[in-house]
Parts: structure tokens; sequence; C-alpha cells
């Protein structure tokens, strides 16, 4: 990877880049599938809830809020309107705990973002999702004083991270993005420009899955962890 030496902004995904977050989901969605057990076959009730979820991002965004909305909606489908009552119960109390899990840092966050703070450059959070969930758990995680920006966005296409850009008053080839998410992450910021390093995460939710890598992109790194971001930039 060729990194610009004139890079002013390396900015970081949040879920899963820094914090766990889609283990839990699976966990709670196996809690789910496992509720709709005697409708359904616990397989096929997944599936119904990723096509859910994936009409409804348009209108309830990225989050917990939208999950647990997507979860009733499902349940409702597959009863034909005829949940019980106490189903929707156990499903808000999923969703809930969801809201209320730990946030567990990855191996090597804090220490990368101590020791990139001490460099010539500023840290920027650039993650989407629910508002007050992602502040929540900025918050539980003890990380907001590594940043100088922190950008909560609703999506994270070309035109998010033009306007982000613009916020932070730098040239495209002044940022590099740093995340889990080859789609979210990496091919946005590569296709206007910028540098993107891709950090997979063990876990990774369908919607978000693309068969482009980018791999022989001069501005694309791939790196097995954090912790070797020290030494690639």
């Amino acid at each position: 990877m060729n990194i610009n030496s004139k890079i002013k902004i390396i900015a970081f995904d949040a879920d899963d880049t820094l914090w766990v977050n889609e283990t839990y989901y699976r966990e709670t969605e196996r809690a789910f599938t496992h509720l709709l057990k005697d409708y359904l076959p616990e397989e096929k009730v997944s599936e119904i809830l990723l096509k859910t979820e994936t009409q409804n991002i348009k209108l309830y965004g990225y989050g917990v809020k939208g999950f647990v909305l997507s979860m009733i909606e499902t349940a409702l489908k597959i009863t034909k309107d005829k949940t019980e009552n106490e189903i929707i119960s156990q499903i808000l109390t999923l969703g809930k705990a969801l809201i209320n899990k730990p946030i567990k840092l990855l191996d090597g966050v804090r220490l990368t973002l101590e020791n990139l703070n001490k460099r010539s450059v500023k840290l920027v959070l650039a993650t989407k999702g629910d508002l007050l969930d992602q502040e929540r758990k900025l918050k539980k995680s003890g990380l907001a004083k590594c940043f100088h920006h922190i950008e909560i966005m609703s999506n994270k296409n070309q035109d998010d991270y033009q306007k982000l850009l613009e916020r932070l008053e730098i040239s495209p080839d002044e940022f590099l993005m740093v995340g889990n998410s080859v789609k979210s992450d990496i091919l946005p910021v590569l296709a206007m420009g910028s540098y993107a390093i891709h950090i997979p995460y063990h876990t990774t939710w369908i919607h978000e899955n693309v068969t482009n890598n980018e791999q022989n992109n001069e501005r694309f790194l791939k790196i097995k962890s954090i912790l070797e971001l020290l030494e690639a930039i």
C-alpha cells in the first residue's frame, strides 16, 4: 500500500472494528429463531428476518431499534398476525438485553489509538447506526477522548463520506478509513480517491458482504489485526 504522506485524518469504524458487535446480534437472532421454532425451522426464520431487515433499512436505518422492529414484523409474518403476546414480550426483552450488552474492546484497540494520537494525524470515529445507541456504546468504551471528531452516520456511501470530508476540510487524498466492512468502510472511500485499510472480523452481517475486495488497489491494504496498523502506516 502506497500511503500518501500528506494524510491528515485517520477515521475508524466502530462496530466490529473497535469493539464486539455482530456477535451479540447473532446471539440475539438465535434466541429469536428459537422462539418461533414451533412455526418454522429456525434456519427459515433467519431467512425471513434477513429479508425483512433489508427491506426496512431505508425506513429504520441501522441499529438495535430497527432490528427489534424487524423481529416483531417477522414474527407477525410467520404467525400470520397471530403472534402471542408472550412472544412479543420476549422479543422486546431480547432487544433491551442487546442494547445493554457490555462493550468489549477488540485486542490492541486502546494501545493502537493511544500510539496514533502521538503522531501528526487526527483520529476520527466514523460509524453508522442509531445515534443514541452509538453514543451509548462510545461512552461505555472509554474511547471518546481518543478522537478529534465523532461522526455517527445514517449510512456510509460515497456521498456520506464526501460530506464528512467537507466538514473536516480535507481533500480525499488526505483521508484514510479503517474498518471491517468492505461494503461500508472500503469501497466508497476508494471510489472517492481516499485510502482504506480493511481489518476483517470473524462474523459479518450478510447485508454487508460483497465480492469485490479491492486487493489490487494501491490505496488499499488488508491486515489481520488493528495491532498491525502501527507498522502499516
